[in-house]
């Protein structure tokens, strides 16, 4: 059995025992493997914003990686929820990028889990002006600030 058979295998026998019911569709995206739910329970599996299906996806890489220590990252979504919470992401950190440019002020974002300061971080870091830093700790939800990367000092 693959991981991602086992992962499947995981997800579906945690619904079950919330009493869920579900069809999981394996997809590869450009993150690695994803299990897309398809339910009519949807909106009590996703939570609010998203933080049941944050949890079911936390819980199933945990057990998967008991069995598979070095299984890749799977991701949970459902009734593509994340996919539309990615293009809004998207589409709001490059106006927050250009309103830093336009400033010259730091922003600090909401409170993010550590899969949407990834997603931050990779969008910011093809731009050449601008820097995006996360705090240490172990915290679950952080702040990302971003703000402009110092220029380098002119040479007389």
């Amino acid at each position: 059995m693959t991981t991602v058979e086992s992962a499947t295998k995981i997800l579906d026998t945690m619904l079950g025992h919330l009493g869920m019911t579900a069809t999981i569709e394996v997809q590869e995206t450009h993150d690695g493997p994803c299990l897309q739910i398809h339910s009519t329970q949807s909106e009590t599996i996703i939570g609010h914003d998203g933080d049941r299906l944050d949890d079911l996806q936390y819980l199933v890489n945990r057990i998967l990686r008991r069995h598979f220590p070095n299984a890749e990252r799977i991701k949970v979504d459902c009734e593509h929820f994340r996919s539309i919470q990615e293009d809004r992401m998207t589409s709001e950190i490059k106006s927050i990028s250009e309103r830093v440019k336009a400033s010259g002020r730091p922003f600090q974002m909401r409170p993010l889990n550590a899969y949407y300061r990834r997603l931050v971080h990779n969008i910011l870091a093809a731009d050449p002006q601008i820097l995006s830093h996360s705090p240490q700790g172990e915290e679950r939800l952080k702040r990302i600030t971003i703000s402009l990367k110092p220029s380098p000092a002119s040479n007389p």
